[in-house]
């Protein structure tokens, strides 16, 4: 199965200009997918709120992502006179080459990537990391309270939220016996892992979603309590860099839900790649749906929903999966799919029951 109709790993000719074609194929869909996001939320955010969003840039508004990026670009670059000027000029970079670089890894079809590296879920994990270091270094060298406040509290929800993420990752690696994201994707042939692993699917786009920074977890910038976080002296392509980060890491994060539990490029009639890009915005207009319908978090529940709450919930969901992998070491029969369900519904009832918030507040 691994090799039907699969595209040579040397594609087109040799692997140098695998290489070349791949590095290209990964820019251009990063920055088009950033514009298509940017235009998908704005759109979406207008519906839920009875607006009209944007209309006049262009057919539909569609240009207005792009009109808005020359204005940024035009604007000027001040720099604090107390920054650390090597770090304020690094950070930027530091945030937005690690969303280019994880789809390095990510399959547009089978066996169509630059690389399918044996450990790429080990690689997605490492490289994810890296934003919140540019973050940090944004944070401590603009020698401004509210960006090192912004700062710190992006660390510790990355620190916190990333247990139930890995874990919730390393149950689909359970299910597909490999850490190859081609092979993830080619075990859901017969049924995607969401409908496997339900609980799976759900800690995997909440803690996602605190990561990345989506509402309601946006506290790292939240402008009613500390301006606007990390980059509030940031100006000009600067801060340009930084917002493509952010729609960059929710691409890079839709996308891997889409990869890990939704069956990737696979699906009948359209091609591997258009469907790739159909899940993407799915999982993308579920969260804009919960940024215009959920109320922004307090930092003490961030960290006490993250330690309280998923942390047992994802450990439950490795253990229950690993059961099941050793009662049935073939594949997994379909009727445990309703099990798997009722199993979830049953761990957030008991954690909605159990889970309280006030009796002792985290400060970050």
């Amino acid at each position: 199965m691994r090799h039907l109709d699969a595209v040579p790993p040397d594609w087109p000719g040799n692997e140098w200009w695998h290489w070349l074609v791949f590095t290209v194929i990964c820019i251009a869909f990063v920055l088009v997918m950033i514009i298509v996001v940017i235009y998908v939320e704005r759109r979406g955010i207008a519906f839920f709120a009875a607006r009209v969003g944007p209309n006049r840039t262009g057919p539909f508004g569609v240009l207005q992502a792009i009109a808005d990026a020359i204005k940024v670009l035009l604007k000027e670059n001040i720099t604090p006179s107390n920054a650390d000027k090597l770090v304020y000029w690094l950070a930027p970079a530091v945030v937005f080459a690690p969303t280019i670089m994880i789809f390095a890894v990510v399959p547009f079809q089978n066996g169509a990537m630059m690389a399918d590296l044996n450990i790429g879920v080990l690689f997605v994990i490492a490289i994810s990391s890296i934003s919140t270091i540019g973050v940090f270094m944004a944070g401590w060298s603009s020698s401004n309270k509210y960006s090192l406040l912004g700062a710190m509290r992006n660390v510790a929800a990355v620190v916190s939220y990333e247990m139930p993420v890995v874990l919730s990752i390393a149950g689909v690696v359970l299910l597909a016996g490999s850490l190859s994201l081609n092979d993830i994707v080619l075990a859901q042939e017969r049924v995607p892992f969401i409908v496997m692993q339900p609980l799976g699917f759900l800690l995997l786009f909440i803690g996602g979603c605190a990561e990345i920074n989506r509402s309601p977890f946006d506290l790292m910038e939240a402008d009613s309590e500390l301006t606007a976080g990390f980059h509030t002296e940031y100006s000009g392509m600067k801060f340009a860099m930084f917002y493509l980060g952010e729609y960059g890491e929710a691409v890079v994060m839709s996308t891997i839900i889409a990869t890990l539990f939704l069956g990737g490029w696979q699906g009948p009639v359209l091609p591997p790649w258009l469907w790739l890009i159909v899940k993407i915005l799915i999982v993308f207009f579920t969260m804009v749906w919960t940024r215009a319908t959920l109320p922004r978090v307090r930092i003490d529940q961030l960290m006490a929903f993250a330690w309280k709450f998923l942390f047992p919930l994802a450990l439950i969901n490795l253990l229950v999966t690993a059961l099941e992998i050793l009662a049935w070491p073939g594949d997994l029969p379909l009727y445990i799919i309703p099990l798997n369900f009722a199993i979830t519904a049953a761990l957030i009832l008991l954690g909605s029951k159990l889970f309280k918030v006030g009796w002792g507040r985290v400060e970050v």
